[in-house]
């Protein structure tokens, strides 16, 4: 493995790849698929944006969640961050 690919290879682990999807998307650059390996990266990176929104909006209830427990306990409660 060269030098680049090894870099390509630690920044998909570094993103999130498995060992073995690291492994596929360099297989396909090396064979000169770079366009399906592109569409791949792109299809993995909607998924961990769906996740982050999917955990945004549970972070959003928790808070709510916090603040009507403290409201409820009588507390002076403001929201950290208005929405």
């Amino acid at each position: 493995m060269s030098e680049r690919e090894r870099a390509y290879y630690r920044n998909l682990i570094d993103a999130g790849c498995s060992e073995k999807s690291a492994n596929i998307y360099l297989t396909l650059l090396r064979a000169g698929k770079k366009s399906e390996m592109l569409r791949l990266l792109e299809s993995y990176r909607k998924e961990l944006l769906d996740r982050l929104h999917a955990d945004r909006q549970k972070i959003d209830c928790l808070d709510f969640f916090i603040f009507q427990m403290k409201k409820e306990k009588g507390e002076c409660v403001r929201p950290e961050h208005p929405r």
